[in-house]
């Protein structure tokens, strides 16, 4: 029998026991659950295979899968007698059913016979009277037909009468004899209208609102003619076609008459009232005819023509510019020739010359004031602007507003305001309705002037100045003659008039643009192609010359004897090429950076904690000796030159941004991807910004530059340090020290002269003393720190050494034989350790007063840790 022991050796975790204590009753489940046996279905009508619509042999044999073929057979034959004793008892129960239905349909027959007789003669009749309504129907559309063609050609006629009254009507508004041969005259009209001779009407002013009413009156008529006219199909019509040449005798003696009559209209010298009046009428039936450019014709050649044959000569810049003659309100009587085309409202107040002009955002904004005249100090040409401004003002600004109002009254053009902007392609292309004065009769002839005329002289590039001013003038002229026009669109019509782009074309925009750039660039690089820097005194806020010249060439850019706004964006360009410019020439001219900073690097790494970690530049030797005068007199250089390019960046950068933020973002236009709303073009401003940050960027390099010299002054400050044990032994009076040791003053005075403190002329960085003080003196501080650190360790290792070597001279025994040696008290390291902490107490005192942070710097609580604890460990025994 095996023992229990023998058990747990082979089955150490008892599974044999537990597999007899499982019950027989879950082994039978487990069972079950995993081996679940398909169950018999015995063929039925529910079975899915047998009544799907379409039968599927395989999806049945699938599901019998698990039954033999010889027991399948078997089984649909069982179902197969099931079926068919199924049907037998189906036509057992239903048998009486079957024989009554052929019983109940015996002599249905001959009844449905006897229905049928009388369904033919009624279709029959059917046919017949559906054939009697076609016929009245295709009668009496024939009927109607002959019936709307006659009416249609009595209507015709009616049209055609109309036609023949109208121009027998209008052929006797105007005086026109039915005789071919007999020419139209003008003179007839006067007659017509008044029964007078045209001598006669010169004495009656009514005659000429009496002409003008007339004329209003004839063009309704003339319209109603050419509306009946384009009725009757004017190719196909014989009638028409006969009296074509008469309707084209009375347009071209209707437009006549009225071209004559607006003429002396504008020629007249009556009342503001009847004239307005007369001028009215005119355009009004102008507007009717659809005549526009021929009323703008009239007013061109009329009014502006001799206004500008006048004033608008190649000497005219040279001559003395008189002020036009205000028209008297006295009336002139019925026998007084007739005065000039330039006079026709009452007289003004003179107007005052003002040096504002109109906005450039919106040139509407003086729309509701007077417009703005130029400043006459600008030369002859804003004088003779000013005459433009004034006859324009006085004599077609009135003319212009009243056909405006036409147009929009009788639907020629749209009334409202859209937003301002330049004309599209299909605005160039489609024809324009209704009046355009302000583009088509005064801009198309004081322009066309200006060019030939003047053209020499205002558009002369190779003058700059002159060119500068010339365009700002003229620019201003032109925005004071769009505030004297009636709406927006007459402006866009304006700007889209053929002589105003190609006056746009006559200036020499690029041209001037290069010139300016020579003058600016050629300057700026005869500054910069030397490669050192000119520091000068006293010339706040920039401390070299070639900072002042850069500045002075962004500054020029922009100023107001330069900038022009359709060249902003070259300007701009020009001022990011001269920041560019200025630190490539900084990069070239600035002396070679010295590599990160000799003392930071070699203090880093060092390891204090044993002397065979220290480097060869902390310990005392010939490269840790003080400098000499000629390597001062060169880091006095370079802090100078470092200084002065951190102030000039820090300068630089403050006044480009000042700049942007006064003016040229207000100058600049705005960018499509800008903010909303705001204004500013939000790209410009990144490219600015972008082009200052590269430049920024070298101030971090030159303040490590200075800050690598004024740790290596107060590296040199600390050499004393190493005899401070040699000076207390061989003092003769041993008495505590009381103050501190001469060269603790020396160690952080590099940075309070550097920053002028405590100085009467001022340090070289006194200007950084702001911005940079505290973390110069801070990396000083730091470095200084554990270069002292450094020292103290080495001496503490000296002192040890030497206490060692004293205690076995003290116990006998000398490399050098017999001799008597001085025996030390301990207080020389008692004084020494005293004088360290003075030291380092006058250190923290004067890196307090330059704002560093003491807690701040890891090595001088090292530094503290270690004067505070015994200057000499008492070795183990």
């Amino acid at each position: 029998m095996q023992s229990p022991t023998d058990l747990d050796t082979r089955d150490p975790f008892q599974l044999q026991r537990l597999a007899d204590e499982l019950p027989d009753d879950d082994d039978d489940r487990l069972l079950e659950s995993q081996h679940a046996l398909p169950s018999y279905k015995p063929l039925s009508h529910n079975d899915p295979y047998l009544s799907a619509e379409t039968f599927d042999v395989e999806l049945f044999l699938q599901s019998r899968s698990y039954t033999s073929l010889p027991d399948l057979r078997t089984e649909l034959r069982d179902y197969l007698a099931t079926l068919k004793e199924e049907l037998v008892q189906l036509i057992n129960d239903d048998y009486e059913a079957f024989i009554s239905l052929s019983t109940d349909l015996r002599g249905e027959g001959m009844r449905l016979e006897r229905l049928k007789w009388p369904l033919a003669d009624l279709k029959s009749q059917t046919l017949v009277s559906k054939q009697e309504l076609e016929q009245l129907r295709a009668d009496t559309q024939d009927k109607l037909k002959k019936r709307a063609a006659l009416r249609d050609e009595k209507a015709f006629l009616h049209l055609l009468l109309k036609i023949s009254e109208s121009v027998s009507r209008l052929e006797s508004l105007l005086l026109i004899e039915s005789t071919d041969s007999t020419a139209v005259s003008g003179d007839l009209l006067d007659v017509a209208v008044t029964g007078t001779t045209p001598d006669e009407d010169q004495q009656d002013e009514r005659v000429r609102g009496n002409r003008a009413k007339h004329l209003s009156r004839v063009a309704s008529e003339y319209t109603q003619l050419l509306y009946h006219v384009s009725k009757t199909n004017p190719g196909k019509c014989a009638f028409v076609t006969e009296v074509q040449w008469r309707v084209d005798r009375i347009k071209s003696t209707l437009f006549s008459d009225l071209d004559k009559v607006f003429a002396i209209a504008l020629a007249s010298d009556t009342d503001k009232t009847k004239f307005m009046i007369d001028v009215f009428e005119c355009l009004r039936t102008y507007d009717v005819l659809g005549l526009w450019r021929e009323a703008e014709e009239i007013i061109r050649r009329n009014v502006v023509d001799s206004f500008v044959k006048k004033n608008i000569f190649p000497a005219a810049l040279n001559v003395p510019h008189s002020p036009l003659i205000p028209q008297t309100p006295i009336s002139m009587g019925p026998r007084s020739p007739v005065p000039p085309c330039t006079a026709s409202f009452l007289p003004r107040t003179p107007y005052t010359p003002f040096t504002a002009f109109a906005s450039k955002q919106d040139p509407f904004a003086l729309k509701m004031l007077q417009v703005q005249l130029l400043d006459e100090s600008l030369g002859p040409l804003a004088l003779l602007y000013n005459q433009i401004i004034k006859f324009v003002e006085r004599d077609l600004k009135k003319l212009a507003e009243s056909a405006e109002a036409i147009c929009i009254k009788s639907g020629s053009r749209k009334s409202g305001i859209p937003p301002l902007h330049g004309p599209s392609n299909t605005q160039k292309q489609e024809p324009r309705k209704g009046f355009d004065i302000m583009a088509n009769a005064v801009w198309a002839e004081i322009g066309q002037a200006i060019m030939d005329e003047l053209g020499s002289a205002v558009f002369a590039a190779g003058k700059t100045d002159e060119f500068r001013k010339n365009h700002e003038t003229t620019e201003a002229f032109i925005r004071a003659l769009e505030c004297l026009a009636p709406s927006v669109q007459s402006i866009e019509s304006m700007r889209a008039h053929p002589v105003y782009t190609a006056f746009q074309k006559r200036w020499q925009i690029h041209t001037y643009f290069q010139l300016r750039w020579k003058e600016i660039v050629v300057k700026c690089e005869e500054a910069l192609v030397s490669t050192k820097l000119d520091i000068i005194k006293d010339n706040a806020p920039f401390t070299t010359n070639q900072a002042i010249v850069v500045w002075n060439a962004i500054s020029a850019c922009w100023s107001n004897g330069v900038y022009m706004p359709v060249l902003s964006y070259r300007f701009w360009k020009l001022t990011l090429q001269l920041i560019g410019r200025y630190k490539m020439w900084l990069e070239a001219s600035l002396p070679p950076f010295e590599p990160p900073p000799k003392v930071a690097a070699a203090v880093a790494a060092e390891k204090p904690t044993t002397p065979q970690g220290l480097s060869r530049s902390s310990t005392p030797g010939p490269q840790a000796e003080a400098a000499s005068a000629e390597s001062i007199e060169a880091d006095n250089q370079l802090l100078k030159q470092f200084s002065a390019v951190i102030i000039d960046i820090a300068t630089l950068e403050t006044q480009v941004l000042t700049l942007w933020n006064e003016e040229l973002c207000m100058m600049l236009p705005e960018s499509a991807e800008g903010t909303e709303g705001s204004g500013v073009p939000a790209n410009a401003e990144v490219a600015l910004r972008h082009a200052l940050a590269s430049l920024t960027m070298m101030i971090a390099p030159i303040a490590g530059q200075i800050v690598t010299i004024l740790c290596r002054r107060a590296s040199d400050a600390l050499l004393p340090v190493r005899s401070i044990p040699s000076q207390f032994r061989a003092m003769q009076n041993k008495k505590m020290p009381t103050e501190r040791s001469y060269f603790v003053p020396l160690i952080m005075r590099p940075v309070s002269s550097y920053f002028g403190i405590k100085t009467a002329d001022g340090g070289m960085g006194t200007s950084l003393k702001d911005t940079y003080m505290k973390q110069f003196a801070s990396e000083v501080f730091r470095v200084a720190s554990q270069r002292y650190l450094n020292y103290l360790l080495v001496m503490k290792k000296t002192e040890e050494s030497l206490r060692r070597l004293k205690k076995g001279k003290k116990s006998g025994f000398s490399l050098f034989g017999s001799g008597s040696t001085p025996v030390d008290d301990g207080k020389d390291e008692e004084r020494i350790r005293h004088q360290m902490a003075l030291d380092v107490e006058a250190f923290r005192k004067d890196a307090i007063a330059l704002g560093v942070d003491i807690e701040e710097c890891q090595a001088f609580v090292q530094l503290e840790e270690s004067v505070r604890a015994a200057w000499i460990e008492e070795p183990q025994s």
